[in-house]
């Protein structure tokens, strides 16, 4: 596994697992495993995907020491707020049965995130967050808390693929050394991502499959990347990519398939944000 070293000094994972949508708590727990026992160090959860418990136990269990993992959860829009977003965060410690968690984020940038940004900051002192950022923070929004915070953020986790590449917010997160990090980077296969000519006359280069190809496309963007599957070979598939480098040319290429819109939501249209407002009235 290759690592990038975050602004406090913190080595993340450059490619990680993620456990969105394994609500069945026996199935996370073997996804985590499987997905440890395949290689990967980094494992992403949230308190709005209901599995921190079974990531936990996988954790507790799967026979790699805690300090070799680095392990990710975030806030959720109901804990906004300082007071609120302390106790979740502590309520997250105890549900994963951890001392300290690697890496803590705001999910959305909604309610009071400063609020929730302020408690994350004093427990990052308190040592128990390792590190501490942002989800889904566009450039107008991440600027906004990286003048303001008194602890800049380490990581913006934002959809990344290649048909919303996030070039443009990719230079803002540099300016304020904030981490890029990928979600989505299949988006899910739409738009028939894995049926996409270009891609695969690419992979066939390298004899390496269209996943391998994105994923390997953002590591070169110095992009952390998160996969997730349920099926064991795929999850090895999907790290196997540190054995390959694309041409410029490739990715000169990939580059031209950005239509620069997301494959999901926008948060800065009113309709996005009364979406994911309403999950939590």
């Amino acid at each position: 596994m290759e690592y990038v070293t975050l602004h406090n000094g913190l080595k993340i994972p450059k490619a990680g697992f993620g456990v969105f949508q394994i609500a069945d708590k026996e199935e996370c727990i073997r996804c985590v495993q499987d997905a440890i026992k395949a290689g990967y160090r980094l494992i992403d959860t949230a308190q709005s995907y209901g599995n921190e418990e079974a990531v936990g136990e996988a954790i507790k269990t799967c026979g790699v020491p805690r300090e070799e993992l680095f392990i990710t959860t975030k806030v959720w829009i109901s804990n906004a707020g300082y007071e609120k977003a302390k106790a979740s965060i502590l309520e997250s410690l105890q549900k994963m049965q951890l001392d300290y968690i690697d890496l803590m984020l705001i999910h959305q940038p909604l309610n009071d995130y400063y609020g929730t940004y302020r408690a994350m900051e004093d427990l990052y002192k308190e040592g128990k967050l390792k590190a501490i950022g942002v989800s889904n923070f566009y450039p107008d929004r991440l600027t906004d808390i990286a003048i303001f915070s008194e602890i800049k953020p380490m990581v913006n986790q934002v959809e990344v693929n290649v048909f919303h590449q996030q070039i443009e917010a990719q230079e803002v997160m540099k300016k304020y050394n904030v981490q890029t990090e990928a979600w989505a980077p299949f988006a899910e296969g739409r738009n028939n991502m894995f049926s996409n000519p270009t891609l695969k006359a690419i992979g066939d280069k390298y004899n390496k499959s269209i996943a391998q190809v994105i994923l390997r496309w953002l590591i070169q963007r110095d992009i952390v990347v998160l996969s997730k599957t349920s099926d064991f070979d795929r999850m090895k598939e999907n790290i196997d990519i540190f054995d390959f480098s694309l041409s410029n040319q490739d990715m000169d290429t990939i580059k031209g398939l950005d239509l620069k819109e997301s494959s999901f939501f926008n948060h800065q249209e009113a309709a996005s944000v009364e979406r994911l407002a309403g999950l939590v009235r």
